[in-house]
């Protein structure tokens, strides 16, 4: 490998770290977030209200087609994360419903407690828990099969925690 290959290795590995520190903070920190409400990508009124709020809300740094920023793996000069796609290139599927729940109602630094610099705003005030459902239930609705089962796997592996 290049050194540029693993300098390029190396600084995707730093991004799933933190993306793993947020886990680690957003499960474990208690939040309940979520807890009770349905993101069911096979309703389609649900998803139909997502795609509209996601497009007014998410789609200006997520991608229209949920495919992220370029270079979505490395960090702003600045050290912050880029936004990642929503798609099934992504890491969002890698994560509880929960966590995506509380990530998109708190935002990523409040979150992480400021262990992810992240840009990712809280919606709290802006979006009711419905719609923030909606939302994910939107996103899931775009990824295949195979995915969206394994991150329900997740979820039910949370919740039964």
């Amino acid at each position: 490998m290049t050194r540029s290959g693993w300098i390029k290795s190396g600084l995707g590995l730093c991004v799933f770290a933190g993306v793993g520190v947020a886990v680690y903070f957003a499960i474990w920190a208690g939040y309940p977030a979520g807890r009770g409400l349905a993101m069911d990508p096979g309703d389609r009124a649900q998803v139909a209200l997502g795609r509209k709020l996601y497009a007014a809300h998410c789609a200006s740094c997520h991608g229209k087609n949920l495919e992220g920023e370029a270079d979505w793996r490395k960090p702003k000069p600045d050290g912050s994360l880029r936004a990642p796609p929503h798609d099934r290139t992504g890491h969002t599927w890698h994560h509880p419903d929960q966590l995506l729940f509380a990530y998109t109602k708190f935002g990523g630094a409040k979150v992480t407690r400021g262990a992810v610099k992240s840009n990712m705003p809280g919606f709290e005030d802006t979006l009711s828990d419905s719609e923030i459902a909606a939302i994910l239930a939107f996103i899931k609705s775009r990824w295949p099969d195979d995915v969206r089962q394994r991150q329900q796997t997740m979820t039910e592996a949370y919740r039964n925690r």
